[in-house]
C-alpha cells in the first residue's frame, strides 16, 4: 500500500483537463497555440500571456518541470503573484519536491494572506509528511476565507482528522464536503489550483469513514462502493455497518447487503489450502 498519494484537481484552469493519450495531448496543445497566434481582427497575446498558456499546457501535458519554468519566467516580472506562486508550488509537488512546494506555497500566503487555494495545498505538504494537527490547522484557515471551491479544502480536512484519529471530526467534514459537491471523492482532472487527498496511511478506516459518509445522505452506491473497498481493504469492523445508525437509510439494499454478506477477497485467499 503506498503511504502517502495526492492528485491535483482541475478547477480553475482555462481548460478542463488533458487526457492521458499522446493523441489528446497534441490536440490541446495545438489548440491552445492556435490560440496564442490570434488572428489579425483580434489583439495578440502579451508575451506574460503566451507565457502562462504555455505553462498550462505543460501541466496539462504533465510535463511539469517545462511548467515549473514558464510559471517562473512570469513570476520573475511578478514576484509577489499569489497565483503564480502556488502553481509553481503544485508543478513542484507533482514533482515530489515538497520541500520546493512548500516553499513556493508559504511564500503564496505571505503575498496573499486570504489564498484559499495556497493555504489547502500547504496543508497538503504537511499532511504528506504525518504533521496531521498542522495540516488541520491549514484547512481551517483556508475555510475560515471561505469561497466556491470549498468541498475539496473539506474533504482534505476530513482525512487530516482521520489520520489524528478524530473520526467523528472527520465525519463531519466529509459530510460537509459532500453537501457542497456530492462527487468529491471521484477522480476527475490532472491539473489545477488545488489539491485534494486520495490515500490514506489507514486506508481501510477511511473507505469506511467515507461509507459511512455516503451513507447519511442515503447515496447508495457510493456506500456500497467505499464498504467494499473498506471490506478488501482488511478492515475487520466493516460488518459494523449492520448496527450502525449512519447506514440506517441504505442497509436494506441489496447492493449493501451483497457487500456484508460475502466473505472478503483475503479472507478466501487465506483459507485455501496449501499444495503439498
Amino acid at each position: 500500500m503506498k503511504f502517502w498519494a495526492f492528485f491535483a484537481m482541475a478547477l480553475f484552469f482555462t481548460f478542463s483537463s488533458a487526457a492521458s493519450d499522446q493523441t489528446t495531448d497534441t490536440a490541446t496543445s495545438s489548440h491552445a497555440q492556435s490560440n496564442i497566434v490570434q488572428d489579425s481582427g483580434s489583439a495578440p497575446r502579451t508575451p506574460v500571456e503566451a507565457a502562462e498558456m504555455r505553462a498550462e499546457i505543460m501541466m496539462a501535458r504533465k510535463d511539469y518541470s517545462e511548467a515549473a519554468l514558464a510559471y517562473q519566467s512570469i513570476l520573475d516580472k511578478d514576484p509577489n503573484n499569489a497565483e503564480l506562486l502556488n502553481k509553481i508550488g503544485i508543478a513542484y509537488q507533482q514533482l515530489g519536491q515538497s520541500d520546493l512546494a512548500e516553499h513556493y506555497y508559504r511564500k503564496a500566503v505571505r503575498a496573499d494572506k486570504k489564498s484559499t487555494h495556497a493555504l489547502n495545498n500547504l496543508g497538503t505538504v504537511e499532511y504528506s509528511h504525518a504533521r496531521f494537527g498542522k495540516a488541520v490547522k491549514d484547512y481551517k484557515r483556508a475555510i475560515a476565507i471561505g469561497g466556491d471551491d470549498l468541498a475539496p479544502v473539506y474533504s482534505n480536512l476530513g482525512y487530516a482528522y482521520c489520520g489524528e484519529k478524530q473520526f467523528p471530526l472527520a465525519m463531519d467534514a466529509f459530510g460537509k464536503a459532500l453537501a457542497l459537491d456530492p462527487t468529491v471523492f471521484e477522480n476527475k482532472g490532472t491539473g489545477g489550483s488545488i489539491v485534494q487527498h486520495r490515500t490514506a496511511a489507514d486506508q481501510g478506516t477511511l473507505y469506511f469513514m467515507l461509507a459511512k459518509s455516503y451513507a447519511k445522505t442515503g447515496d447508495v452506491e457510493h456506500a456500497a462502493r467505499y464498504l467494499k473497498l473498506a471490506r478488501d481493504d482488511g478492515y475487520k469492523n466493516f460488518m459494523a455497518a449492520e448496527k450502525d445508525p449512519d447506514f440506517a437509510k441504505v442497509i436494506k439494499d441489496p447492493q449493501v447487503q451483497d457487500v456484508l454478506h460475502k466473505r472478503p477477497a483475503y479472507e478466501a485467499q487465506q483459507n485455501k489450502p496449501i499444495a503439498n
